[in-house]
């Protein structure tokens, strides 16, 4: 149900699954963050119209849409899908025309690794999009960014693997800020939640 009412609200078209699969073992099936389970994330975890939020894996721009929407925080989205990107971009030109909000929302049709991070990037979000190898380059990505820029970063984490898990807690500065539960579904699941990491 809050599937299309979000869809509608936003004027985007994001419900779906995945037709084509990629060859590689490191990228992982695109599957859209439910709304519920966004709704329970930002009733615990607020942004600011100041930050600046990257979603890798972005798929056709649930995430980007519906925080710029609540938030009017700048948002990026990171797709390696030609065919999704094309679909985020379709998604904001729509969304566009509904809320007469065109700022401060970009998409890159790259591989997640390849970005550079922008030295007003501060949150970035993560729906197990990939192997941790991959996610241990992006991590690299963003501290090398915070040595010419220093600023609060944060990662939100949904689905967060235990090889995401291990590498921040052992291998990097950051750390547990708060875990956001979702009813019904984390004692079912222990993956199904957010985690929030800082960098310290």
């Amino acid at each position: 149900m809050k599937e299309t009412y979000y869809d509608e609200l936003l004027n985007i078209k994001t419900v779906g699954e995945q037709k084509e699969f990629n060859k590689s073992l490191h990228y992982h099936r695109y599957e859209p963050t439910p709304y519920s389970a966004l709704e329970q994330l930002f009733k615990k975890y607020q942004l600011k119209s100041s930050d600046r939020i990257v979603d890798f894996g972005c798929g056709k721009g649930r995430l980007n849409f519906f925080i710029h929407y609540l938030f009017q925080a700048s948002v990026v989205g990171v797709e390696m899908n030609r065919t999704f990107y094309i679909e985020a971009i379709e998604n904001r030109n729509r969304y566009m025309k509904k809320t007469n909000k065109n700022k401060d929302i970009e998409f890159h049709c790259c591989l997640a690794e390849n970005y550079e991070i922008d030295l007003r990037d501060n949150r970035f979000y993560f729906f197990n999009p990939f192997s941790v190898q991959i996610f241990m380059k992006i991590i690299n990505n963003i501290l090398l960014s915070f040595e010419k820029e220093p600023r609060e970063i944060e990662l939100v984490l949904f689905y967060g693997s235990k090889d995401y898990i291990f590498f921040l807690e052992n291998q990097t500065a950051f750390e547990m800020k708060e875990e956001v539960m979702l009813p019904d579904l984390s004692e079912h699941n222990p993956y199904e939640k957010f985690v929030i990491y800082q960098l310290l």
